[in-house]
């Protein structure tokens, strides 16, 4: 559990709380992010990738909060409500202990379309606490006007394309933009706070403490059911639950996408121009998600994002670059222009912010290869492909074989020029190799002469051209000598035997010139140029790819050591960003599927070669 200095231990004027210092609640539609302190300073309205209401988090003056924290010296400490996703925040006073749960209710059938709602719920457990609210939305990335305005005991603030209304047990005070309330509780008392959207067909409703009682025990039984589902019973429960806990809340369930994380511009460096919107389905990262919930038994969510997929992404809707997009938004449309926001000073002045994603006009290749495994898992592990999805899978094989050969722009989005990227060629090959798996298995139509071709000349390529003398390894790209963490899925995808003397050398080399305490670099920025200045921390996903490279190639004692220590950089709470700074510190946005998913693979591997 993390902690926070007492207020008068705080830096004066404006104030970040570091990017890990943070909880996640959602209701499968959106996220907020709650602080460590008890301020909500990250919450989109209605979803993921809609403007944001409260984003302190990128400008700490400008970008609109919620405050909600003890008005006397405090520690605090920060957990989730056991096996949910219901957040408390406690605070530690001379007089008294209090706690604030944090959490969305979920919608289910038959339950009232439209209305999103944001809870929080203070309660004074030991003597006496003081608290004040402060409710300061900034609608539209903080560049919307509002009005305030009293509404039959109520507060709505009102936006050109948003209005929320904000409802409490306690009374409330207010001004032309901002409401607030200052409030002691006893022992057992406590105060209700609900925030809602707004609208014609929403009508505004309190919340009253039974209502309120009433939604959080509906949302605790709902996390705690869909978590029952989970089949994982190994050494690292905890941490594998949390992981999967975090997929679910990034899933959004009106249309089954998966989201790579629920933030924006969280910087990779801090004052660095690395700053991307990650509020979008990326396809390569979706894909191995449903790996990972598969592994665990969560099949509903697999078979949503398989909708989503025939649904949204068929063959023929890429733009100009290939069939397929990179990305694409979470109601499956296409067109994601990037543009930046400089009235946001971003997190503790890392400019730029930017909203939407160039990036999903480039061509990389290994998205073919990562949509088709999880398909083809899919099919192996929940229910069998129709026969529409074989026609798309054929199509895409298909492009697959006549373009594999292609430059792209590679899987870390590099902005410095396309090369003959080998994780491309990589997962070309697994494209292919899939799907003559699948045609062998259901006895399904196929060019299986073709394709088979086609895979035996991607991978002489590779063994080819992708091996370097000098080095003793597999490399970046084709004639490169630089070496590249995303190599480690070689033996993942069972392109090459765990223990064949090339690899072992590829992962010896590896160890050398990306690993650091176990915690892997990407690539080498100075020695591979990716069109962008400044560094980077090490990326959070590769870490545990190194680990399940260590645990197939025997080494067990060295894997369960990295494995061990990668945890200790997560969170307060088991959470992780993007990326991990020289200190320590988490980078990036916040928190990031590709991490958890890969952790939870991770540790089933390990676990089972542990016995």
């Amino acid at each position: 559990m993390a902690e926070t200095p007492f207020p008068e231990d705080a830096a004066p004027g404006r104030r970040y709380l570091p990017i890990a210092d943070h909880g996640l609640i959602g209701d499968l539609r959106s996220v907020a992010l709650v602080g460590t302190d008890g301020t909500i300073d990250w919450y989109c309205c209605p979803s993921f990738d809609a403007p944001s209401v409260f984003a302190a988090i990128l400008d700490a003056e400008r970008g609109g909060r919620f405050e909600l924290a003890a008005t006397v010296p405090a520690r605090t400490k920060q957990f989730y409500f056991p096996d949910t996703n219901v957040l408390i925040t406690r605070f530690f006073t001379e007089d008294g202990v209090g706690e604030v749960q944090d959490f969305m209710p979920v919608g289910t059938e038959g339950s009232e379309t439209g209305r999103h709602r944001l809870i929080r719920r203070v309660v004074c457990v030991r003597g006496t606490v003081p608290f004040r609210a402060l409710v300061a939305p900034r609608f539209d990335y903080g560049a919307a006007p509002h009005t305030l305005r009293a509404l039959d005991g109520m507060v709505l603030f009102e936006s050109p394309d948003l209005s929320l209304t904000l409802t409490s047990t306690t009374a409330l005070e207010y001004d032309d933009r901002d409401a607030w309330a200052d409030f002691k509780l006893d022992e057992g008392d406590s105060t209700v706070f609900a925030l809602d959207q707004a609208g014609a067909r929403i009508a505004p409703r309190g919340c009253a403490h039974a209502e309120a009682e009433h939604e959080f025990t509906a949302t605790v039984a709902y996390w705690r059911r869909w978590l029952h589902q989970s089949r994982y019973r190994g050494r690292w429960r905890e941490m594998v639950h949390r992981s999967a806990l975090t997929l679910k809340l990034l899933t959004y369930a009106p249309t089954g996408a998966i989201i790579a994380a629920p933030t924006t511009s969280l910087p990779e460096q801090l004052g660095g121009e690395r700053n991307w919107d990650y509020r979008y389905v990326w396809v390569r990262d979706a894909a191995f998600c449903v790996y990972a919930l598969l592994r665990l038994g969560f099949s509903g969510e697999a078979e949503a994002f398989m909708r989503f997929v025939t649904t949204h992404i068929s063959p023929g809707c890429g733009d100009g670059t290939g069939p397929l997009q990179i990305m694409y938004g979470i109601d499956g449309r296409a067109d994601l222009p990037e543009r930046e926001l400089p009235h946001l000073e971003g997190h503790q002045g890392s400019a730029p912010v930017r909203v939407g994603n160039a990036a999903a006009g480039q061509l990389q290749l290994d998205i073919y290869g990562a949509l088709i495994d999880s398909i083809y898992l899919y099919d192996t592990w929940a229910q069998p492909i129709s026969s529409g999805q074989w026609d798309d899978v054929c199509q895409l094989v298909d492009w697959v074989c006549d373009h594999w050969d292609q430059p792209d722009e590679g899987v870390w989005e590099t902005r410095g020029g396309r090369k003959n990227f080998l994780y491309s060629r990589l997962m070309c090959w697994v494209a292919i190799e899939r799907a003559i798996r699948l045609a062998n298995r259901r006895g399904l139509p196929a060019d299986l002469t073709r394709w088979r071709r086609s895979r035996d000349t991607v991978y002489r390529r590779i063994m080819d051209r992708g091996w370097s003398e000098r080095r003793g390894a597999f490399v970046q790209y084709e004639g490169g000598d630089v070496l590249d963490a995303s190599l480690l899925m070689m033996p993942l995808a069972k392109f090459i035997a765990p223990t064949d003397p090339k690899w072992l050398s590829t992962l010896d080399a590896l160890t050398d010139d990306l690993v650091s305490d176990s915690l892997v670099y990407r690539y080498d920025p100075q020695a591979s140029p990716d069109g962008l200045r400044g560094d980077e921390g090490t990326f959070s996903i590769c870490s545990f790819w190194y680990v399940e490279a260590l645990v197939r190639a025997g080494r067990l004692d060295e894997a369960r050591l990295a494995f061990e220590k990668m945890l200790t950089y997560a969170n307060h709470l088991g959470l992780y960003a993007e990326e991990i700074g020289r200190t320590g510190r988490q980078q990036g946005n916040f928190p990031q599927a590709f991490t958890h998913l890969s952790l939870i693979s991770a540790a089933f591997n390990l676990d089972r070669a542990l016995g």
